[in-house]
């Protein structure tokens, strides 16, 4: 849950990003919009993919004028990119879902076009499919916070301790980006928050002319839907919570952070079984002949390249113990990504190998981009300001969970925010229609099992648990399983959930 999550590939950013501008409400309109609004028309095309993905025909996209600031509707507004994949099966169809993207940072036009397909098939038609870029993300309102470069790579941008432990530098580079954030951002970058896209959602649907939305958001979209399950509740028809966190509206995404540290240390073992299978022998890739030694023989590699960074494949970016560290969080949210990281870690290992470094490890990112991953987080919820004790909670985090080394709770920008959230952030509760379902991996790395228990007891009987024998993130028709999947398939198509919460063996 990006919370500060992953950038590319795991944040699928949208090649198409088109630079934030404000303009006058269009006067057309099919109806009242969010807060008096008025609620546009559509004009529908053919989407304009990025090179290198490709989704379903027909897909459409259009853009969405909404509010710049709901408070005032009849104001100026900002674009969001929106699409829909209709039902291939119209006489079976029975709503609309909306796929809503985690992040803060991934798009919904991409999502629905790695999805759609899939989603068609296990639901026979039963919804017309919807997403949307979110504010700050794709072809949506975009916003620059003038971040060097050397700050937008993925270990600077998130807050890797020094290799003794030191955190003056992560003070010093998360002072700058949010004064640079607040000279440069805007009221655009301030617009950036949950609950506006909750609201851009529900624009959305007016739009449609739609009564009612199902949902299904994962990771950080799994938040997203439930504050518009509560805020909206009688424009909710099924929703589905896939990879869920803490809703605790006091730490919303610095809870999530923190979190990460436990995450990770439940899904490594996983990894260290993979890692130490005899089937490895055959690939190159068996790091170990037990799964126990695979972890200390990782802290040490990390180790080594904190005191000596090895040359990478990209030139001016060697491999430090933080980017080891950082490409295995990456790796542990699919099975699918275990062979490259046990390259990553033999290429490291050999004195002679030049090792490969993932994309979102080589790459600088755009400032558009980390600008959104720092102000969704910032602006949603007031963090703490820095304090004498800031350093001892890192050491604290590093000694417990030596795999993360004490970033999930190092010091961030909204430490130094200038502007604190505009609202108090919604507090999730079983107050509401009883239909929620979540689905959840007991082993996931970004949003723990721990947390997710937390988003369970919040909802009460309003929500029903179905947790899939499987470690990673993003279980529904991702890194799940067939019996998950039919679990939720099932509740999408027919409304019918388990009676109690459940567990899926296979």
């Amino acid at each position: 849950m990006t919370n500060w999550t992953r950038t590319t590939p795991f944040l699928t950013l949208c090649a198409t990003a088109v630079a934030a501008t404000v303009t006058a409400a269009p006067p057309a309109a099919l109806a009242v919009g969010t807060g008096g609004a008025p609620a546009p028309r559509l004009d529908w095309h053919p989407c304009e993919l990025p090179a290198g993905t490709t989704g379903p025909a027909e897909q459409e996209c259009a853009t969405l004028p909404v509010p710049l600031d709901y408070s005032r509707p009849h104001g100026s507004t900002v674009p969001v990119a929106v699409t829909r994949l209709r039902s291939d099966r119209p006489e079976k169809r029975r709503g609309t879902l909306v796929v809503i993207p985690g992040g803060p940072g991934s798009s919904g036009v991409q999502r629905l076009a790695q999805k759609g397909a899939a989603l068609q098939e296990a639901l026979d038609g039963a919804y017309d499919l919807i997403s949307l870029d979110p504010r700050g993300v794709g072809g949506s309102a975009r916003a620059r916070c003038g971040i060097p470069a050397a700050d937008r790579r993925l270990v600077t941008l998130r807050s890797w301790p020094a290799p003794d432990g030191g955190i003056a530098e992560n003070t010093a580079r998360s002072r700058r980006t949010a004064e640079s954030c607040a000279a440069h951002g805007g009221a655009v970058l301030r617009s950036f928050t949950t609950r506006n896209e909750v609201r851009d959602i529900d624009r959305f649907r007016q739009a449609l002319g739609e009564r009612k939305l199902s949902v299904w958001g994962t990771s950080y979209g799994s938040y997203v839907g439930a504050v518009y399950g509560q805020t909206e509740p009688a424009r909710v028809d099924r929703t589905v919570l896939d990879s869920t966190g803490d809703p605790d509206p006091s730490r919303v995404a610095r809870g999530w952070l923190e979190n990460m540290a436990r995450g990770s240390a439940d899904r490594f073992v996983d990894f260290a079984a993979w890692a130490a299978d005899p089937a490895r022998e055959a690939e190159g890739l068996r790091l170990a002949s037990r799964a126990e030694d695979v972890e200390p023989l990782f802290l040490a590699l990390a180790g080594r390249l904190d005191r000596s960074p090895r040359d990478s494949d990209t030139p001016g970016v060697p491999l430090t113990g933080n980017g080891l560290r950082q490409a295995l969080q990456n790796a542990l949210y699919a099975d699918a990504a275990f062979p490259a990281m046990a390259r990553l870690i033999q290429e490291a290992r050999d004195p002679q190998g030049r090792p490969a470094l993932p994309p979102d490890l080589a790459q600088v990112i755009p400032d558009e981009d980390a600008a959104l991953m720092v102000a969704v987080i910032c602006n949603d919820v007031r963090w703490p300001g820095p304090s004498s004790g800031d350093a001892e909670r890192v050491a604290a985090d590093r000694a417990r969970y030596p795999l993360t080394a004490g970033m999930p709770v190092n010091i961030t920008p909204c430490a130094f925010w200038k502007d604190g959230p505009a609202e108090r952030p919604v507090r999730i509760t079983d107050e509401g229609p009883s239909n929620v379902l979540m689905v959840q991996s007991p082993r996931d790395p970004a949003t723990p099992y721990s947390g997710a228990l937390k988003m369970r007891t919040a909802l009460g009987d309003r929500a029903r648990m179905v947790t899939v024998d499987q470690g990673g993130h993003g279980m529904y028709l991702g890194n799940g399983t067939a019996c998950g999947d039919r679990v939720v398939t099932r509740f999408l198509a027919t409304g019918k959930r388990p009676a109690q919460d459940t567990r899926c063996t296979d």
